[in-house]
């Protein structure tokens, strides 16, 4: 099992940055492709961003609305995965999750969340 545990969410003004990051449990981190899911009030939860268990040396993707400002990376190391947000917006605010993965898209375990607020 995998705990993941989330951090870096705050308040930021628009056009700032936030970098998140996601702490995970256990030894086989790398074998975990590793996402970043986002909530907003009275909405549904979307994709925003993952990435492959080996990190940039496998692949990326990013939501259309993120692709750009967002970076996601990886320090297995340190069992961590980061979100780096830039040029934030207010359509930006939303709890933001991690979530990690044995098999593509399948993710099994999810972090409990980090507020990340943008005012205008």
């Amino acid at each position: 099992q995998v705990q993941l545990v989330e951090s870096g969410g705050g308040l930021v003004q628009a056009g700032g940055s936030l970098r998140l990051s996601c702490a995970a449990s256990g030894r086989t981190f790398s074998t975990y492709s590793m996402g970043w899911f986002r909530q907003a009030p009275g909405k549904e939860r979307e994709f925003v961003a993952a990435i492959s268990g080996s990190g940039s040396g496998g692949w990326i993707n990013y939501a259309d609305s993120v692709r750009g400002r967002f970076t996601i990376s990886r320090d297995n190391a340190k069992n961590t995965v980061y979100l780096q947000m830039n040029s934030l917006k207010p359509e930006d605010t939303a709890v933001y999750y991690c979530a990690a993965a044995r098999r593509v898209g399948a993710y099994l375990y999810w972090g409990q969340g980090t507020q990340v607020t943008v005012s205008s």
